[in-house]
C-alpha cells in the first residue's frame, strides 16, 4: 500500500503500516548520526533533556553534504542504520515513533521496536540528491561542533520511505528473501 502520513508520526499511524509499505512523510523530523546518538544518551546518562522532544517523533540517519546556493540541503541520503544500534532501544523507549536509514537492526532494535509500536523505515542509499528536494528547510539545532553529524530539523515533503520493520516485527529483509527462493 502507498500512504501519505503527517510526521510527527501517531501510534495509530504506526499500527496501520505494514513491512513492505510505500510512505510519503511530509512534515518535521530530525538527522542523527552515531556521533549525535553518543552524545544523546551520554546527555540522558548526566539527567538532562535531549534538545528535542523524542516522544512520537522520526530520526533520519543522515549526514547532508553542503547545500548548494538557494537549498536549504545538500544531497541527503541514508547511513547504515546498525551503527546506531546499541543506542536505539533506549531512544525507542522514551518514545521516539520511527528511523529511517538503510540495512539491517539487530534483534535488540527490532524488540524494541514491537514493545514500543514503532516503525523502521529504509530511504533509498545512492539517491541523496533526489531526496534532498523532498526537503525544504534544514536548521541546526544541537551539536553543531559535529558538523555534518550535527542534529538538524528538516521540513520535509512527500520524502519517499519503506517500511522495512513494522509495529508487530514484520521484516521486509526477511520476508522479501524467503519470497525470492520461494520463486
Amino acid at each position: 500500500m502507498d500512504y501519505h502520513i503527517n510526521v510527527p508520526i501517531s501510534k495509530e499511524e504506526v499500527k496501520k503500516l505494514k513491512s513492505g509499505d510505500y510512505v510519503y512523510l511530509t512534515g518535521i523530523i530530525y538527522t542523527a548520526r552515531d556521533a549525535a546518538h553518543k552524545r544523546m544518551i551520554e546527555t540522558l546518562d548526566q539527567n538532562a533533556p535531549l534538545p528535542f522532544d523524542i516522544k512520537g517523533n522520526t530520526i533520519y540517519y543522515m549526514g547532508p553534504s553542503p547545500a548548494r546556493e538557494g537549498r536549504p540541503i545538500g544531497s541527503a541520503g541514508p547511513t547504515t542504520s546498525s551503527r546506531m544500534d546499541k543506542y536505539t532501544p533506549t531512544l525507542l523507549d522514551l518514545g521516539m515513533g520511527g528511523m529511517i536509514g538503510k540495512g539491517k537492526r539487530s534483534r535488540e532494535v527490532i524488540d524494541a521496536v514491537i514493545r514500543n509500536e514503532a516503525v523502521y523505515f529504509a530511504a533509498v542509499g545512492g539517491a541523496g540528491a533526489l531526496l534532498s528536494k523532498c526537503i525544504t528547510a534544514s536548521e541546526i539545532i544541537a551539536y553543531e561542533d559535529l558538523g555534518t553529524e550535527a542534529i538538524r530539523r528538516l521540513t520535509v515533503k512527500d520524502l519517499p520511505v519503506i517500511v522495512v520493520i513494522d509495529s508487530q516485527g514484520n521484516n521486509l529483509y526477511e520476508t522479501a528473501v524467503k519470497a525470492y527462493r520461494e520463486d
